[in-house]
This record gives structure tokens, sequence and C-alpha cells, in this order.
């Protein structure tokens, strides 16, 4: 079967625009003539979602797809380590099973850090060994970010073992190193570490980059550090990859990539730089199947309505019309459920904090950023009990342990603005083990017990009133049709934000809020935790400062 399209073709590996005709058979692009005609509309090459962890969408990857491709995005490089936390290979066999059910061409790699830390517990360890089985696999593409940067500085030999076994398999291999500057940052990518995607300054940026080190922009529901780094494109185009890491179905269902490329030629970036960051250097940087638009190459390539806005009107993915004005042409299939959660039901005593002597470390989120800060308390010596402080903004967290240990840990963080009742979330970045903040013990205890008894879910607790969004797919992904998933997503989002919530996104910061390997303060199962000295803290210091 022969098709075609005509239009003005995007030729970004030429950095050319002309009008003519594209020919493909089948799967693979045969021609493309050029004409003289005059076309209102642009074919050019698909966009690529350089790191995402497709879980953080709360979707299995065939329901992503659906999503995604509405948006023109072709193929994505994907980390599975969130369900790889949960339930090991048998979680990323899941998910490349899955995936082969999708039009979007999903690569994924292989977790080297699982768990993130030694200091939480996760359902699942990936040691040297089983990093190395999945390298061997053709359906790895590459070694997927290596977040435990202390142990490689250090030359700890599980790290460089893992890094060893990607190298031998000749995959790439993904870094992840927020802040690391200077002498640090030499050592860590010197081990072979070739990206990163947690830069949040300029400075930062360019200097890794300065190093060889490719640069992903990121823009997901949490960390979004598209402002602070777009100027790179304008500076450094070669370095530079679009990626969105973390993104809520709600987010996903309005755009993807092709919203950052429309804010980065928004912005006065040259078109075919930011169409060489969004489409180009992912596929060649990690040596994907997806085409660029020449003869021979898959036909893989959309079809804009225009090159500000990158409205896309239809996505080809070999050689398959999959997607027309945001919407997916194939329907949602139906999804096995596999799952590990094994936690008992609380008592609003077990989140019980007795007062001591001193002031009290407190996360301090920032809005819009993955790392916290500390916050200094003083709370009355007259209390017996720590109990949330609504008139600071100082609510309990805690964090409790889903793979039958029944370990738990209770701290308070600022910055989450409830006024009235509790969230919780099993979506927890890696280990996910139920995470929660609330403004009551009571009502804590009450939002933590929903997500047991749906092993798995976000849970938003009023009084008596619950809600519950069920994640049944390893305890952090739902079974249900994408668009679906999006609204009810929406509607809970909306409900946290009702509590008194002013975060842009609630669930999603709070999904971080577990998560050691971000700096500064953050709360495992097991405890406080410092990320800037990588060890456990006392809740309670004598230090006087705030």
């Amino acid at each position: 079967m022969n098709d075609r399209i005509s239009a003005n073709i995007v030729d970004v590996l030429n950095r050319r625009i002309f009008p003519g005709t594209i020919y493909w058979k089948d799967k693979t692009i045969e021609r493309i003539e050029p004409d003289d005609a005059k076309y209102d509309t642009y074919v050019m090459p698909g966009f690529v979602d350089a790191h995402v962890h497709i879980e953080s969408s709360m979707l299995v990857p065939s329901e992503f797809s659906r999503l995604a491709s509405g948006h023109g995005t072709v193929a994505t490089v994907s980390d599975p380590h969130e369900i790889a936390n949960v339930m090991g290979i048998e979680g990323i066999k899941y998910m490349i099973g899955d995936a082969l059910r999708s039009a979007v061409k999903i690569h994924f790699g292989a977790p080297p850090c699982v768990p993130a830390t030694q200091f939480e517990t996760s359902g699942a360890k990936l040691g040297v060994e089983e990093v190395a089985q999945l390298c061997a696999m053709d359906q790895i593409k590459y070694l997927s970010e290596v977040m435990n940067f202390p142990g490689v500085i250090g030359r700890d030999s599980d790290m460089l073992g893992k890094i060893a076994a990607a190298k031998r398999w000749a995959k790439r291999v993904d870094g992840h190193a927020p802040g690391l500057r200077g002498e640090m940052a030499r050592k860590y990518f010197a081990a072979g570490i070739e990206t990163d995607h947690e830069c949040f300054t300029i400075e930062e940026a360019r200097e890794k980059a300065s190093l060889g080190v490719k640069i992903l922009i990121r823009e997901g529901s949490a960390a979004r550090n598209f402002e602070a780094l777009w100027p790179l494109l304008k500076e450094r185009p070669d370095a530079c990859m679009f990626c969105t890491d973390d993104m809520h179905p709600d987010a996903l269902e309005v755009g993807h990539i092709n919203q950052l490329v429309a804010r980065a030629v928004a912005n006065g970036v040259v078109t075919m730089h930011a169409l060489q960051c969004a489409c180009i250097n992912p596929v060649q940087h990690y040596g994907l199947n997806v085409g660029l638009l020449r003869p021979g190459d898959p036909a893989d390539f959309i079809h804009v309505r225009d090159l500000k806005s990158f409205e896309v009107m239809n996505t080809w993915i070999d050689g398959q019309l999959v997607a027309g004005h945001g919407k997916a042409h194939r329907s949602s299939l139906s999804h096995a459920n596999i799952n590990r959660f094994e936690a008992t039901e609380k008592q609003p005593s077990d989140f019980f904090v007795e007062n001591r002597a001193g002031t009290v470390r407190v996360i301090d989120v920032i809005e819009g950023q993955l790392v916290t800060r500390e916050f200094r308390w003083k709370p009355s010596a007259e209390l017996k009990s720590l109990q949330s402080d609504l008139s600071q903004d100082v609510l309990k967290i805690s964090v409790v342990e889903r793979y039958g240990g029944n370990k738990m840990a209770v701290g308070f963080i600022r910055g989450f603005g409830l006024k009235r009742g509790a969230i919780a979330s099993s979506v927890a970045h890696d280990c996910h083990n139920i995470v929660a903040v609330g403004t009551s013990d009571e009502q804590l205890c009450r939002a933590v017990n929903a997500v047991i008894r749906h092993r798995g879910g976000l849970a938003v607790v009023d009084g008596e009133t619950e809600n519950v969004l069920p994640l049944p797919v390893a305890g952090i992904m739902s079974d249900g049709e994408g668009h679906t998933v999006a609204r009810q997503y929406a509607t809970i989002d909306q409900l946290a934000k009702n509590l008194g919530s002013p975060l842009r996104a609630p669930f999603m910061t709070l999904s971080f809020m577990a998560l050691l390997v971000i700096p500064s303060l953050k709360l495992s199962d097991r405890g406080l935790f410092d990320g800037e000295q990588f060890k456990f803290v006392d809740l309670f210091t004598q230090d006087n400062q705030s």
C-alpha cells in the first residue's frame, strides 16, 4: 500500500523547509519529492520525550501512548524504575509487554538505583547481576538515571559495576545530579555518565554542558525548569533535549513536548534549534529506531498547522495514522494488574510525636522544584505531643512502608497550606510507600487507611468524607482509560486544593517528599533524611536557626 502527504516539509537535519510530497509504503518512507505548490501546513519529524517515567502519568504504557500520540509524540526514552522499586524485573517486563501494544515507540532503560538508597524500604532490589541481565536485553536501550551520585563519586563498586555492565553492552548512561558542580560534577560525569535532567539554574546547565553532558530541559507536573534553562537552547542546541520526567494525566491530556517547542519558539529560539532538541537529538544520542524524515527511514512524522503553536493535526508512526486532532485512533485496551501491597491499617496513635527540647526540623517545600529547604520550628515547650500548627503552615507528614514490615516515620512539612483534612498517596518516589500530609493525626490516619484499603491510590479526606482514585497496577497506575483517568485525577487534585493547598500540583509535590536523593530534607519510612549530608538526622535540634 502506497501513501502520500503534501505540505511544507520541515527538513530539520538539513535546516530547510520546502513544499513537497512524502511517499511511504507500509512502514518506510520511499521518497520525498519537492514541488512548487503552495501549502498552508507543515510535515515534520515527530517529537521525542527524552526522559519520562510513564508510571507518573498513572497510566499503563498503552494508555500513555494514546494521550501522548495526540500531541505529536512518536517516541519516548522511558525509565521504569518506579515499577521496578515495587516489582523488580517482573515490573519492568510488564511495562515492556504493555508497551508493545502501543503506537508510540517506547524505549526502556535498566534502572541502576533500585532502591534509590539504602535508607528506605522498597519492594525489590536490582544488583549488578540483575542490571547486567537487563542490559543484555534488546528491549533495554540504556542505563537509566544514576541517582546515587555520592556512590559514583566515592567509587562504590556496585554503582561502577552497573555502569560497566551498560558500557559492555554499548548502552548509553543517564545521569541525575541536582545541583552538582565543580570537581564533584567532573568526577561524577567522568565515570561515563552522559546526561542530566536535574539542572535548575542556567549556570549549572552551562557548566555541565561544557563537560560534554547532554542537558535535558525538564518541564513536568512538579519540576519545571524550562524558564530557567531555555537560554541554553540558543547557546547549545547540540547539547539539549526536552523531557517531562514526571507528568500527571491531566497535564498530559492537554499537551506534551509540543508545548515546550512552542514556548521555545515564542521566546525567540530559532525554530530549527527547538526542533533539533525535540526531534533529532534524542534519536541520535540513544540510537532510536525512529524516523527523521528521510527516504529509507521509518514513516514516523507529524502534520502540524503552523510553526508557532505546533498544533498537531495528525500523527503517523510506522506509516500508520495513529492520532488526529489530539485524539488517538486506537481504542483503549484491557490491562492485567500486578501489585505488591501488604500494609495494614493504622491508628491515630501511630502518628504520635512526643515533644522534646529544641527546635524541629521541618521540610520546606519550594513550588515548582523537587529540591526542598530546611525550616526550623519552635513549638511551645508546654506541649506534650506535637500536632500540626496551621497558623504557621506546619503540618504533619508521614511515610508508611507498604511491603509488609509496617515501618513508618512522622515528620513535619511547610508549604502544603492545608486548612483541614489530609491527603495521601502510594505514588511516593521512588520506593512508593505511602506518603501523607494532614492537619491532625485522625485525618492523617484516615487518608493513609483509605490508600491501604484500595491497595494503592490517591486519597483526599475532609472530615468524614473520603475520595480515592484507585491505582491497582503496582499501586502506582490505573487500569482505566486515559482520558477518564485524567478527569478523575483533575477532580481529586481540585479536592486537595479545596483543603487550602496553594500548590499547583499538590499530589505531584507530595510524591517527591520521600525521594531522598533530592536535597535537602526528605522523609523515608525509616526517618528524616538530609540529602546534602546523605544521612539521617534527628527531628529535633538545639540550633535556634529559623
